[in-house]
Order: C-alpha cells, then sequence, then structure tokens
C-alpha cells in the first residue's frame, strides 16, 4: 500500500479536521515506529508503520466499508430537511473529521425500500459498482400487489430476460432495461436481479408488466449479501473477505 499523510490517517480515525491535527502534533506524543514526530504532512504507510498517540497505538485503515440493513421511511442521503437520513444511525465517529467529507453511500435506495445500503469511503470501490459499464449485479426481493398466475410469471420472467421497455416517469426518460433474472418464490413474490440503476428502475418495471410493488428490499450487491442478524437500522463493518471479494 502507498503512504498516507498522517494527518489524513489520524483524521480518518475521527481525532479531528486537519487543523486540529496539525495542533495535536505539535503538542502531543505523536509517534511514528517509536520515533516522535513533528511534522503533521509525514508520510505513513498504514500495512508496515505503526502510529501511537500519547502511547495509545492507533489502528490504521485507509478505507471505510460499512454495510446496514436500512429502514424504510429513512432517506438515502447525509442530511435531509424533513426525514431521518441513513447518516443519522451512524456514531459520531463516522459523521466526523475525514469521515464526514469522504464517507458516502454506493447506490441510494427510496424512502420505502429496505435492506442492503453499502457505505465507503473508496472512490474506485464506488466506481466499479455504479459504472455503467461494469454490469454489477443487484439483487432484491420483490412483493408484488397482484398475485400472477403460471403464465404470466412465465410471461414477465421473458420479458425481463429479453429487456423489457420502461415508459418515462415525470422528469425520468424511457429507456430499455437490460437484461434481467427474475426467480419466482410464489404467486406474488420474487427475487429480481439487475445490472443498472435507473431511477425508481424495479418498480417501473413491473409496473410495466401491469403489476404494482408492494414491497422491496435489496438482498445483495454483487458478492455481498446483507447479513440479517443485523435489525432495521442497524450496521457493522465489512469483513475483509467481503471487501475483497467485491474488488474480485
Amino acid at each position: 500500500m502507498s503512504t498516507e499523510r498522517i494527518d489524513k490517517l489520524l483524521s480518518h480515525e475521527g481525532f479531528g479536521t486537519r487543523r486540529e491535527i496539525k495542533r495535536l502534533v505539535r503538542y502531543s506524543e505523536v509517534c511514528v515506529n517509536g520515533t516522535r514526530i513533528f511534522d503533521s504532512g509525514f508520510p505513513v504507510n498504514p500495512d508496515k508503520d505503526t502510529l501511537t498517540v500519547d502511547g495509545e497505538k492507533v489502528s490504521l485503515r485507509k478505507n471505510v466499508y460499512l454495510m446496514m440493513n436500512k429502514k424504510p421511511g429513512v432517506v438515502s442521503a447525509n442530511k435531509d430537511g424533513l426525514h431521518q437520513t441513513v447518516f443519522d444511525f451512524l456514531p459520531e465517529e463516522y459523521r466526523s473529521g475525514y469521515l464526514a467529507e469522504n464517507l458516502h453511500i454506493v447506490g441510494r435506495l427510496d424512502i420505502d425500500t429496505e435492506g442492503l445500503l453499502l457505505f465507503t469511503t473508496d472512490g474506485t470501490l464506488t466506481h466499479k459498482i455504479i459504472s455503467p459499464k461494469t454490469h454489477f449485479p443487484k439483487t432484491y426481493f420483490v412483493r408484488l400487489a397482484k398475485p400472477e398466475s403460471a403464465a404470466r410469471q412465465a410471461e414477465i420472467t421473458r420479458l425481463f430476460a429479453d429487456g423489457i421497455h420502461v415508459s418515462a416517469e415525470g422528469k425520468e426518460a424511457e429507456f430499455d432495461a437490460k437484461s434481467a433474472h427474475l426467480v419466482w418464490k410464489n404467486e406474488s413474490e420474487a427475487e429480481l436481479t439487475i445490472t443498472e440503476g435507473k431511477y425508481h428502475q424495479v418498480k417501473r418495471m413491473f409496473a410495466e408488466a401491469g403489476n404494482e410493488v408492494s414491497y422491496l428490499k435489496r438482498l445483495s450487491i454483487g458478492s455481498l449479501k446483507l447479513d440479517e442478524s443485523l435489525a432495521p437500522g442497524e450496521f457493522r463493518e465489512l469483513l475483509q473477505v467481503e471487501t475483497d471479494a467485491l474488488f474480485l
């Protein structure tokens, strides 16, 4: 791993803004590999170097990766004047300093949609997941307002596999959806995997097929599956194996 400035790393770990860390380095005992440093721009290798502040070891991470089980009724945004946001469910350490400026959502969910929400500071991963060129799969559990017969299920499955045409909605233009994989669980429930992320896409696809989505939950993003032990509104950091798999 390449080196990072010590002020960026300490800000990342919740020690304050870069200005505050400049004072910290000047007036506290900040050491790299046992040697006290006085330059807040000092380069540190998070993989190899040991950083301590007043004798306490600091865990160094270049990037942060979180998964949340998003609650319905909560907005996928940093701030909102009317509703709670998903960031309101994160502790202060994730909403201050470096993380306040760099932690972001990868693939928003509508206010009434729940399930897997990914947060990161890693722009490379964000680009990989949301870029139209990568066709990154996302799977949703869908409950429909009307039950569908076996014949209709087969018809809708074929329409989605062929790439259904989706009409315009408000200011959102019409589009031809890319091929999507639909697996029926029963006459009114299914799992749908899409490889793009248009506005209200899942709801609009089923509306085009003559039905209405009454409940929607994201189950996975690529290899990353929602941890079902997380209650709605709870989150955890990704395991290293989960993070590594997203980059494969």
